[in-house]
């Protein structure tokens, strides 16, 4: 949904005012409030809905999000004047060896590799790794 100009002005407005007034209240952008970091354990056994036995958070609030997950066959590089050069039967050589394991990217970050398996005359893929937790947060860093 678009927003007219003015809709667009008015909000910004509010912005702005929001933003002066959060400015002048912690004089300088200095807060009179003590901030600190909480440890993330302090997370882990704390209950989300009030209501669990506070070893295990109730994570029935996000199992519905939904998330892309895709599978990587390889990739390449390559100059823009070959890119423009491709067209039907064209063949583009991967960074991937044949038989070598697919990448399973769960929103970009690698969760597994895989090998390409036929399912009711469909495509789909037998999971032969699984990235550990740890792992994947390395690979974020």
């Amino acid at each position: 949904m678009a927003e007219s100009g003015d809709d667009a002005n008015s909000v910004d407005d509010e912005w702005a005012a929001a933003m002066a007034e959060a400015e002048a209240a912690g004089e300088g952008g200095e807060s009179d409030l003590d901030v600190q970091a909480a440890p993330l354990e302090s997370f882990e056994s704390t209950p989300m809905d009030g209501g669990g036995s506070g070893t295990n958070p109730d994570l029935d609030v996000i199992l519905d999000i939904p998330v892309m997950i895709s599978m990587e066959v390889g990739s390449t590089q390559i100059p823009i004047r070959n890119l423009l050069q491709l067209n039907q039967g064209s063949v583009v050589e991967l960074d991937r060896l044949a038989g070598e394991p697919l990448d399973v990217l769960v929103n970009g970050t690698l969760i597994a590799h895989g090998e390409v398996v036929m399912v009711n005359e469909k495509f789909g893929i037998r999971l032969t790794d699984v990235v550990s937790p740890s792992e994947r947060i390395k690979r974020l860093k």
